[in-house]
Formats: structure tokens, C-alpha cells, sequence
């Protein structure tokens, strides 16, 4: 896996673009001079937190033939007051609608948060992770 950030103005803005010419923009707060023209770099993480633990529970209800209607990932955070100001706390719930057995779905969502989800599996090292989910509601 290669990543290449290009700097794209004169304060933090930077593209960053993997081997398939997939990009993302990335950017500092205006507090410190940025421009919001992209993700902080600590939003990143907490996306790929919920791509990769969201790709892990399609990826097994698929396997059982179990469709999904709807699925959203909604993630919070609570970060140290210090320096660094590293994640303390991460909630994620998961919104899944569709003819879902329930029983599959915890079981699909247990193991990617507690086994397959490798940026769980960082991020844990750190922070609490709480997990919930949410059913047709």
C-alpha cells in the first residue's frame, strides 16, 4: 500500500491520492489557518473506523445471502485535553434497515469490532470503543 500527499495551497490543504489515483482532501481547521477544504486528519481515522467495520459487516451478512436496505454509521468521539489530544473515547452505532435477522446482525457486528476490523483493532490500543446498533428503527 502507497499513499502520496500532494500540498495543494499555501496553508494545509493536501490531496492525497493511493495507487489506484483514488484521492482525498485533507485540511486544518481555519482556527490554525486552514481552509476546510477537506477532512482533519483525525476524522480520517474515525472514517476508515467505520468503512472498514461497515465493509466487514456487509461483507458477512452477504455471505449468509442476508440484503441490506439501508446501513449508516454514525461515529463520536471524545479526545484527551491534552497534548497529544489522542481519542479517549469512540462511539459508533450502526443504523441498519432491511429484512436483517437480528441474531446475524450482532453476530456480524461482534466480529468485525472484536476481530476482523484492523483500524479498530489500532485504535483500540488507545481508546475505548463502545459499539451499538440499531435495527429498523
Amino acid at each position: 500500500m502507497k499513499i502520496e500527499l500532494q500540498r495543494v495551497n499555501n496553508a494545509f490543504h493536501f490531496e492525497a491520492k493511493n495507487e489506484n489515483k483514488k484521492t482525498i482532501n485533507i485540511d486544518a481547521s481555519p482556527t490554525i489557518g486552514g481552509n476546510d477544504n477537506g477532512f482533519r486528519p483525525m476524522e480520517l481515522l474515525l472514517a476508515g473506523l467505520g468503512g472498514c467495520s461497515g465493509i466487514d459487516i456487509l461483507h458477512i451478512l452477504k455471505k449468509q445471502k442476508i440484503e441490506v436496505e439501508d446501513f449508516v454509521i454514525k461515529i463520536e468521539d471524545s479526545r484527551k485535553n491534552e497534548q497529544p489530544a489522542i481519542f479517549e473515547t469512540i462511539k459508533v452505532l450502526f443504523e441498519v434497515k432491511g429484512d436483517v435477522d437480528e441474531a446475524k446482525l450482532k453476530r456480524a457486528i461482534n466480529l468485525s469490532m472484536e476481530k476482523y476490523c484492523s483500524v479498530t483493532r489500532i485504535l483500540e490500543k488507545s481508546a475505548t470503543i463502545e459499539y451499538s446498533y440499531k435495527l429498523n428503527s
